[in-house]
């Protein structure tokens, strides 16, 4: 059961949020100015390739490293070269985690290690490998862990990841805010050298404001009825999220929130694309999932008895390619099977802006839904 007087409470908000999840979020700005500095610092500003890479393998393990791949292979557009190495291993624990190389990558293609680990032997050992193929290997982790130092010896090229202090007082969630910025910033600026995707530094500079304007509208101390993020989250209590998205930079933040939900506050969901969303989750709605599918939930105790799990669409909309949108059709569809739609979609700017207000919205619901929903 969701708590939403704890929403309106900043400090009992505070005192919930034991992994600082909400200060990360607020702080998602602060860590792409960082993060970009790092990268600066590490030279990637000064790199000359010769050439675009065949191919751009991505390791890391966990969500963040997942969504990571996923947001540089959408904002490298058609014919991407972007892949995750997805790692094997009888457990996600850092030692037991190992990666492979494809046998076909060699001395054009570039290896891309983002962790907020860095004792991953597996990782070590990736890297030792690339090095015996010819890969240029680039890494995103923390300073001082041995996957530094194995870069490092490898003559990869080494970004430090930005941490905060809090990172270290609880371990980091992989779906938190602050980790895949850190991890996606100095990428970004890398895969704009070599003309993958366009981030030049002022672009990142806008993302990074773009982050703070959002923290100013849905950070903890603004009130429900006002604040997007609050609002949502009150929304998606005891429903199942139905995550629509609409446009290119949508996809991968509907995905994002999808695995947020799921990873910090326990919450299931399901997304997909449209329009062809509406012809997968059309029996979904029309099913027990649906608001009108249980006629005695109006008899329900309010009070002693949970209620019953039911469909909301959320509508995740970014600009659609040629100005033509599936969205009234979604309205529709879910008007038809009384569910209930939330809507969001950013102010006009760049892609990268325009993702980025995507993403800081949904983190700040996750989190708010995390938190007011947490057993105490």
């Amino acid at each position: 059961m969701l708590d939403e007087s704890l929403l309106d409470s900043p400090e009992g908000l505070a005192e919930a949020d034991h992994r600082a999840l909400l200060r990360g979020t607020a702080d998602a700005g602060a860590r792409v100015r960082t993060a970009a500095r790092h990268a600066a610092e590490a030279g990637v500003g000064d790199l000359k390739p010769d050439g675009r890479p065949r191919a751009v393998l991505i390791a890391g393990p966990g969500a963040a490293a997942t969504q990571t791949a996923d947001l540089l292979g959408t904002l490298a557009g058609a014919g991407s070269p972007v892949t995750r190495l997805a790692p094997t291993g009888v457990a996600p624990a850092a030692g037991a985690l190992r990666w492979e190389l494809p046998g076909w990558t060699g001395s054009v293609d570039l290896l891309l290690i983002a962790t907020p680990d860095g004792t991953e032997p597996g990782l070590s050992l990736l890297t030792e490998q690339a090095y015996r193929r010819g890969l240029t290997v680039v890494v995103v982790a923390p300073a001082g862990t041995p996957l530094a130092e194995s870069v490092s010896g490898s003559r990869g090229l080494f970004v430090p990841m930005a941490t905060a202090p809090y990172d270290h007082d609880e371990p980091l969630a992989a779906s938190a805010p602050g980790v895949l910025w850190a991890m996606l910033t100095p990428l970004l600026a890398l895969l704009d050298r070599t003309g993958l995707l366009t981030a030049p530094p002022d672009a990142l500079e806008k993302v990074a404001d773009r982050l703070d304007a959002v923290a100013e509208r849905c950070g903890p101390a603004v009130a429900t009825y006002s604040n997007a993020a609050k609002t949502l989250a009150a929304e998606l209590a005891d429903a199942l999220p139905v995550v629509w998205t609409e446009g290119v930079s949508a996809g991968p933040a509907g995905r994002r929130f999808a695995a947020a939900l799921a990873e910090l506050s326990g919450t299931p969901a399901v997304v997909a694309e449209l329009p062809e969303a509406l012809a997968a989750h059309s029996a979904l709605l029309a099913g027990p999932l649906a608001a009108r599918a249980d006629p005695d939930d109006f008899f329900r105790d309010r009070v002693e008895e949970a209620p019953a799990l039911h469909a909301r669409v959320v509508l995740l909309r970014d600009r659609p390619l040629g100005g033509l949108t599936a969205a009234p059709a979604a309205r529709e569809l879910a008007l038809t099977h009384d569910t209930p739609v939330s809507e969001l979609e950013p102010e006009e700017g760049g892609e990268l802006e325009t993702l980025a207000e995507l993403i800081a919205v949904t983190d700040f619901a996750a989190v708010y839904l995390a938190l007011a929903s947490a057993p105490r």
